[in-house]
């Protein structure tokens, strides 16, 4: 295995830019800032935190949808208490599989979940990719949304949204403040306290109440049976690809895992099915027939007549349940992405009774708006140029291999550089082998997560998958993300050479920080 290679030099911009959309630059120098807003905290992540001051390409300006950290030192102090007392629950790894804590919370807030109409999401990848596009679909049609999500890019503000935006920080912690009280009722009544998730899942469902919100986006945590989110009877119920995620909880089969996720098809809802493995359409289906729910498939009732790649994303015609959509823009990369968006738009159709009640299409002119104003951080995010910087949260073989098809098409990078942190647990081997054949050369490093993976074994894996003379290693992500640059640009035959950050979501969220995006 190499050392890391030297500090770089600055180059021009590559002639041969990948074919995306560049974020225009912004001066702004955070580093001293950030570090003086976190000297309260680990000093090693705090520094993570600011970022490399020698990574010397351009950022876009901040995504609305990863807010920046609280202005007011009172807001982000308060912020930080309520991130303390939630983290000091059971952390999203460790289940105990029941919805009988979640439920009793439900009880004591007045079922807040059931002053609004829901749209359920699970499966393996694409989950919030197509929650977002759920999301925007609405709002263009002037439905006030929520949005449950996670995990979260930056801050776990992002979870819970209103009308296409993170809560504020401030109403975040007056969330937490109101319902408090009732979660401290329900630990003194059960076995176990409920976990991180159940509170966030109780404090989304609160705020989307408050708000009032028309109806609620709300994606599974983990499986669909006895995953918190299970509380609420959504009219529509949304299955993305199932794959091989988890199979310690969920099962060791695409069959098993559909099992499991096929919990949350309602009697007589609408399920929507993306494309499936056959077995786990099956077990689908004879779900659907056992609570009478109406079934939607992807390639048979809805689907992609055509797409195309263009400037900063993909143009589509899109078969619905009522009809097709033609000249559709969505400025995110890949095939999966334009799947995304099928099933995206047959699960809005169904919610407004397109293809049950009535067979007619949506106003084409407002679902044009609604996608072409999607957006999906880390996945297959750009965040910089000179050379060209991409982030993707894929954690998975499947999703790895849905990447490095996407990044092979979507730009023209002559060479292409991986960063990868994963998380302990996961199925390395299989996604290393999936982006194997697109990186020249892999850094493996680590995020500041406890959850991360530690990278002398990444290492291990990595040299049997690529050869040790294609693995570097550098222990700290803003290290890892400069030895990345350097690689990208050591030599002036490969202009255009890019990198791709990659491997959990929390490595593609904390790369995002330090390259400026929030």
């Amino acid at each position: 295995m190499s050392e890391h290679p030297a500090d770089p030099q600055p180059n021009d911009p590559q002639p041969n830019e990948p074919r995306a959309h560049e974020p225009e630059p912004y001066e702004r120098d955070v580093f001293d800032e950030i570090v003086d807003t976190e000297t309260d905290r680990d000093p090693d992540l705090a520094v993570i935190e600011a970022g490399s001051r020698t990574l010397r390409a351009q950022a876009g300006p901040p995504d609305a949808q990863v807010p920046e950290p609280p202005a007011d030192p009172q807001v982000a102090a308060a912020l930080r208490a309520v991130e303390t007392e939630l983290a000091s629950r059971w952390g999203e790894t460790k289940l105990e599989p029941s919805v009988q804590r979640i439920a009793a919370l439900m009880d004591v807030l007045g079922e807040p979940q059931r002053a609004y109409p829901s749209i359920h999401i699970t499966g393996t990848n694409g989950k919030t990719s197509t929650a977002r596009m759920v999301e925007a679909l609405l709002a263009a049609f002037d439905l006030r949304t929520g949005r449950y999500t996670s995990p979260h890019v930056r801050s776990v503000t992002e979870r819970i949204s209103l009308d296409g935006s993170p809560v504020s920080a401030e109403r975040f912690v007056s969330v937490y403040e109101d319902v408090k009280p009732y979660v401290e009722m329900v630990d003194a009544a059960e076995d176990y306290r409920l976990s991180f998730f159940e509170v966030l899942t109780g404090m989304a469902y609160a705020a989307f109440a408050d708000a009032p919100v028309d109806v609620a986006v709300v994606e599974v945590g983990m499986g669909g049976t006895w995953d918190a989110t299970n509380v609420i009877d959504a009219s529509v119920a949304v299955v993305t690809p199932i794959d091989l995620d988890h199979t310690d909880r969920l099962g060791s089969t695409p069959g098993e895992i559909a099992a499991e996720k096929s919990g949350i098809v309602k009697q007589g809802a609408t399920v929507v099915l993306a494309q499936q493995p056959v077995d786990a359409a099956q077990v689908l289906l004879k779900k659907a027939v056992e609570v009478d729910a109406t079934v939607a498939r992807e390639g048979m009732e809805f689907g992609i007549v055509s797409r195309e790649v263009a400037v900063g994303g993909q143009l589509l015609t899109l078969r619905g349940l009522g009809g097709e959509y033609p000249e559709v823009f969505l400025p995110l990369y890949g095939a999966h992405q334009a799947h995304n968006a099928a099933v995206a738009l047959a699960a809005v159709e169904a919610f407004f009774g397109v293809g049950a009640d009535h067979a007619r299409v949506l106003d084409i002119d407002t679902v044009r708006r609604a996608f072409a104003s999607v957006s999906s951080p880390a996945r297959l995010e750009v965040v910089r140029r000179s050379p060209t910087v991409v982030l993707d949260a894929a954690h998975n073989p499947a999703g790895a291999r849905a990447t490095a098809e996407a990044v092979t098409e979507a730009f023209g990078f002559s060479r292409l550089i991986g960063v990868v942190g994963t998380s302990a647990g996961k199925d390395v081997r299989g996604l290393l082998e999936a982006f194997e054949p697109v990186f020249a050369e892999i850094v493996v490093t680590r995020n500041s997560t406890e959850r991360s993976m530690d990278p002398d074994e990444l290492a291990a894996i990595a040299v049997e998958v690529f050869g040790e003379e294609r693995v570097v290693v550098e222990p700290q992500l803003d290290e890892a993300l400069e030895a990345a640059v350097t690689l990208a640009e050591e030599d002036a035959e490969y202009a255009g050479a890019g990198v791709l950050v990659t491997g959990s979501v929390f490595t593609a969220g904390e790369a995002r920080l330090l390259l400026g995006k929030g």
